[in-house]
């Protein structure tokens, strides 16, 4: 056979064209690598020497997309070989796809032959390496970036319950003397950003045993039985170095209730998830292996799969509370310049509903502005800018609006501050704004709850309901019109008025009946309403409509008979753009309650 000629290359260079997709065909050899580039870069035949080569190579390979062989033999038999393994698996899924025929009697022909070519192509997967996990053990030896619990804040239960893991690797005796038994199986659950991936790294840290760490989506193949290898893989290599810890993150990605599909099939999905089951509490067991997973989707779970035995704890990883957050701002706040004037208690009272990931997003976004304004630490003054950009987005004040739209903007949110400050509940008005911000802000009015709020009573609901209706009855008493300015207004109050009908149960004449229900217990899934009677269906409709037109004849009374401090107060918006402060204080002091205004609509 004809020898073609190959310059050579060394191996830094191979790696980094690899890393830059220049790499079309590897082909690797005992003592060498052979290469061929892409066309575009030159389309050379190269080789290198494979002394530096590493174990990963085939991990980095598979990564970048690059097509590559493994010749354990230097010779021309490599290709028969490759041709006598595929032939073989394409044989296998026939045989088996002939069986099935036999059995179904001729029905099903087309799931019978996808399934026996998918297993056999499987199979030769799995033969040629693909059951492997490729899962990362953690080296627990003190070193840069190591992170330990001191380094997770705003999640002290959940820490304690970990803590106990990490306890009793270190002193098992202690709990087999009194005849306890470690749970098998701990799963995190909570919101996104809460530091559910981070508590595993801390476990990490602190465990001082072999930490194997494993996304869900690494399970999931296209071949038949690719995922169920792997578990197997994983749990295999989990036992040869007991105790240690298997850490699974995103399981909602293998871990989702099994399909009752009655026609039946190869489901990989609903196979690795079996053989999850069975290496987690099956006949063999798993003793000295403890499994810690992560989901922020709970409530898709196979209920299988949260069972004692499985995952015997359910570890909840909530949004923490003001004195989590200041703890949370303090960690991340430790390698930052601070001004003498920053305050982080007033900070994480600011940020009601911030998630552990956006306090560090907020800490590192005011670190970024203080340094492109070339200062040499971090005032208030930049916190104060972050979080506003991290809730109303980006200034854009190369946004130029007509001084009609201007002037529509200012009296639309003075509209809502003048009615926001009669409302009940703690919520504050603490700015007002007519700087565009954000995708489509044209101006925003802010308002801070003063303390951490975990319920909202009726009256708050109907509070907010004329507040967010505020904007627009101020376009309508001054212009005589309506601008599109307040469709996101009046989306917001038709979602909370029909919430409050359909899930909170707040309608005298439905009563407390859930005609909704939540996709999603951590997402934004939205709520499906459950099968209901025409005339139900109207109903609701009704009364979220009288509840919204409440509010709006509420909104419009509070403004009509504060028609000058409307006015005075826009004036004073569109010349300053920002109000804030005393200044607003001074405004909002003078708004006057109408007389006869329901008690639950004033504040104390």
């Amino acid at each position: 056979m004809k020898t073609e000629s190959r310059s050579l290359s060394t191996y830094s260079t191979f790696l980094a064209q690899v890393k830059s997709s220049q790499v079309q065909q590897v082909v690797i050899k005992r003592d060498r690598i052979d290469y061929t580039l892409k066309p575009e870069f030159g389309g050379q035949h190269l080789y290198t020497h494979s002394a530096g080569a590493t174990d990963d190579l085939p991990g980095l390979l598979r990564r970048h997309g690059v097509s590559f062989t493994t010749l354990q033999e230097n010779g021309d038999t490599s290709g028969l070989v490759a041709g006598i393994l595929l032939s073989t698996g394409m044989l296998v899924g026939l045989f088996a796809w002939l069986a099935k025929q036999n059995q179904a009697g001729g029905g099903g022909s087309n799931s019978g032959f996808g399934g026996g070519l998918g297993g056999g192509f499987g199979g030769l997967g799995v033969g040629m390496g693909m059951g492997k996990s490729n899962a990362r053990v953690y080296n627990q030896a003190a070193g840069k970036g190591k992170i330990t619990f001191a380094d997770v804040a705003g999640v002290d239960e959940s820490k304690q319950e970990l803590q106990e893991i990490v306890d009793f690797l270190a002193n098992g005796e202690k709990y087999r003397k009194i005849g306890a038994k470690i749970p098998k199986g701990v799963l995190l659950v909570g919101p996104p950003g809460t530091g559910k991936t981070l508590l595993a790294k801390a476990i990490a840290g602190e465990a001082g045993v072999p930490f194997i760490s494993m996304s869900g989506s690494e399970f999931v193949e296209m071949f038949v039985g690719v995922g169920a290898s792997r578990v197997r893989d994983l749990f295999n290599r989990a036992k040869r170095q007991a105790p240690c810890i298997v850490f699974i993150d995103e399981l909602d990605a293998i871990g989702k209730t099994r399909s009752a599909n009655p026609v039946g099939g190869n489901d990989e999905r609903d196979q690795t998830l079996n053989q999850l089951l069975t290496e987690m509490d099956g006949f063999d067991g798993n003793d000295g292996v403890i499994v810690i997973a992560a989901t922020n989707r709970p409530e898709i779970l196979d209920p299988a799969l949260r069972r004692p035995g499985r995952f015997d704890r359910q570890v909840l990883v909530d949004r923490p509370d003001k004195s989590g957050r200041l703890q949370i701002l303090q960690v991340h706040a430790r390698p930052v310049t601070m001004g003498e004037d920053v305050n982080l208690e007033a900070i994480a009272a600011q940020t009601s509903g911030f998630s552990g990931a956006d306090l560090a997003n907020l800490v590192n976004e005011s670190a970024l502005m203080a340094a492109r304004n070339n200062r040499q630490a971090v005032l208030m003054a930049d916190f104060k800018e972050a979080i506003e950009r991290v809730i109303a987005g980006l200034e854009k004040r190369s946004r130029v609006l007509t001084p009609m739209e201007r002037q529509t903007v200012a009296y639309h949110e003075v509209g809502h501050a003048l009615v926001g400050a009669l409302m009940p509940g703690d919520s504050k008005v603490s700015k007002i704004s007519i700087v565009p911000r954000g995708m489509g802000a044209l101006g925003y009015t802010m308002q801070m709850p003063e303390s951490d709020r975990f319920l909202l009573l009726e009256d708050e609901l109907r509070g907010q309901l004329a507040t967010l209706l505020g904007g627009r009855s101020a376009e309508e008493i001054v212009f005589g019109k309506v601008s599109t300015g307040a469709s996101d207004d009046i989306q917001r109050a038709t979602d909370l008025a029909e919430r409050a009908i359909t899930q909170y149960g707040m309608s005298a004449t439905l009563g407390p009946i859930a005609f909704e229900k939540n996709q999603a217990q951590f997402l934004d899934g939205g709520s499906t309403r459950r099968a209901i009677s025409p005339e139900v269906a109207a109903e609701i409709d009704r009364q979220v409509k009288q509840a919204i037109d409440n509010a709006h004849d509420m909104a419009q009374t509070i403004l009509r008979l504060n028609r000058d401090l409307l006015e005075s107060a826009t004036q004073t918006l569109l010349t300053a753009e920002v109000l804030e402060g005393e200044t607003l204080e001074a405004i909002l002091s003078q708004v006057k309650a109408p007389e006869g205004l329901p008690a639950w609509l004033t504040k104390g």
